[in-house]
């Protein structure tokens, strides 16, 4: 059984396409964040020698930081605008060279009307696409984290 879903889990990577979804939706379409978990190290560890990661904690935050900083400005370049300040969270699963193989992600229950959820994923999944993580390592890892993403507007000079 663990090997079908391994062969499922692979399938959506291997086509070099990245796959953006909620957890949930994940989940229902097979995706087993367990099996995820057991092939990506984690990029952050209580215990270092578990951690991708492991002593380059500060390098590591720093560059974690920008990639979501870069999405949140991807995002307002695309007008996609946050009537108010919104958490989410999110595990990012990376192949060794940086490139993004998953974006999973979850808002809270009735957080984002499902339309600009969809908007939010396929801006994400064409941001996640090009994006190329500045740190490389041995294995595939992994990175979660809780987000806010700020209320935003359009400046009348962005238009």
């Amino acid at each position: 059984m663990r090997v079908i879903i391994l062969i499922v889990i692979s399938s959506f990577s291997c086509d070099g396409q990245t796959m953006v979804s909620d957890f949930q939706a994940a989940v229902q379409k097979g995706i087993s964040i367990s099996a995820l978990d057991s092939l990506y190290q984690s990029a952050i560890h209580e215990n270092p020698a578990k951690a991708a990661f492991g002593g380059h904690e500060k390098e590591l935050t720093e560059a974690y930081s920008s990639l979501l900083a870069d999405l949140n400005s991807f995002l307002y370049r695309k007008n996609f605008l946050w009537e108010k300040s919104t958490r989410c969270f999110n595990r990012i699963y990376f192949s060794k060279n940086g490139t993004i193989d998953y974006f999973l992600f979850s808002f809270k229950p009735g957080e984002l009307e499902p339309a600009k959820q969809q908007h939010f994923e396929k801006l994400v999944a064409e941001f996640a696409g090009n994006y190329q993580f500045p740190l490389k390592h041995s294995l595939p890892f992994a990175q979660c984290s809780p987000v806010t993403y700020p209320a935003t507007t359009l400046n009348p000079t962005d238009q």
